[in-house]
């Protein structure tokens, strides 16, 4: 693949993972105080990530629309360095498609799950009325359901600089690659400039 066409797929890939970190950074905030630090009136805490839960759920269509846009748009940038890969592509943009698909299957199964159970307050599998047939262990707590809310964000923000680390890591190598072959290249046209003064 031309060196503009792959340099223009890992443009297609970094833009949306950034785009997804700062996302992710606008609501360490509100995840900070559920998952990192046990503040005395935690339930403060949990109503304010609830609230954001909620409102961002309640968002026009137009939002989701572009979140689904910019992950297409990684996902089209995979497809195009890793058609006629190289061993480097292999290498380095297989295991970042790995990481940017785990990342889109913590977005679509603890996410978007989380979005709708925290928005209708439904918390775990109790029915009213038959909650003395269930056992303590048979749901999950609203406390619970926003910690893994919470804790899923932190595991999206560390797949996704995975990401960030791998595309960089196949920049170095291609950019030491090329400065190996200039300087072979260099030692072999001194090795036949010397022999053609020799032969003088």
């Amino acid at each position: 693949m031309a060196k503009g066409a792959t340099s223009f797929a890992t443009f297609l890939i970094i833009g949306p993972t950034c785009f997804f970190l700062g996302i992710l950074f606008s609501s360490f905030p509100y995840d900070y105080n559920v998952l990192w630090t046990t503040p005395p009136d935690r339930e403060v805490y949990f109503k304010i990530l609830e609230d954001h839960v909620k409102f961002l759920y309640a968002s026009p269509p137009i939002i989701s629309r572009i979140l689904h846009i910019a992950i297409a748009t990684g996902l089209i940038g995979f497809i195009t360095k890793l058609y006629k890969p190289s061993e480097a592509n292999m290498l380095f943009d297989g295991a970042s498609l790995a990481l940017y698909m785990a990342g889109v299957m913590v977005y679509l199964t603890n996410l978007v799950k989380g979005f709708k159970v925290i928005t209708a307050g439904i918390y775990g599998n109790v029915v009213p009325g038959v909650a003395e047939n269930v056992g303590p262990d048979d749901y999950i707590s609203r406390e619970d359901t926003l910690r893994v809310f919470a804790a899923s964000n932190t595991i999206l923000a560390l797949v996704l600089v995975g990401v960030l680390v791998l595309q960089a890591g196949q920049w170095y190598a291609l950019k030491k690659e090329d400065a190996e072959i200039k300087e072979m290249d260099r030692v072999a046209e001194e090795k036949k400039t010397n022999k053609g003064k020799k032969k003088q």
